[in-house]
């Protein structure tokens, strides 16, 4: 049981309640990430309009972004949402085969080869970041990714540290019931 209380599905007004419904009718159910969430409806709503941003980014694309929520979560030992976006990317053809390359080298996911780049700079941020060079950073530069890319790329990876410490300290169950 969790040690805060938050926003149920029946008792969601106003922002929650938006919110929930968008889950629901895209995911089938409510993010245990976002249920916690609804305990401060300002931050809640930061992270609907995060979800907004990221659902129309003019060049990370949501096989890319899922990508990077998957790996992230799993170097940080993030269960739900490790569970969750395997999901995700298995509804997009990801096979058991396929994860196992790609967790042990990003560069060997399914995406593209400048995708697939992105992927492991994210990966690697995450894992080392003093461990970038300035060659890496030209180097996806020289595959077509903007300043922004790398920035919104990685923030999107980086995103799944606070929910990953918050769920463990506020015992939420990272049991993911779609996965």
């Amino acid at each position: 049981m969790a040690l805060i209380n938050t926003v149920s599905p029946e008792n969601a007004e106003g922002i929650i309640k938006e919110g929930y419904d968008m889950f629901i009718q895209n995911v089938g159910m409510i993010p245990k990430p976002m249920e916690m969430m609804s305990a401060s409806p300002a931050l809640f709503e930061q992270g609907i309009q995060r979800i907004h941003y990221f659902s129309k980014h003019p060049n990370l694309s949501f096989g890319l972004l899922a990508h990077i929520r998957y790996l992230a979560a799993r170097a940080l030992n993030y269960e739900f949402c490790t569970d969750l976006n395997k999901f995700v990317l298995g509804k997009l053809g990801v096979t058991e085969p396929d994860f196992e390359k790609m967790e042990k080298d990003p560069t060997q996911s399914l995406l593209e080869e400048n995708e697939g780049a992105m992927l492991a700079f994210v990966v690697k941020s995450i894992k080392d970041p003093k461990s970038v060079t300035a060659d890496e950073i030209e180097h996806l530069k020289e595959l077509g990714w903007t300043d922004r890319d790398m920035v919104d790329a990685l923030a999107q990876g980086v995103s799944m540290i606070d929910h990953s410490i918050m769920m463990q300290v506020f015992q939420f169950d990272q049991k993911c019931m779609i996965a």
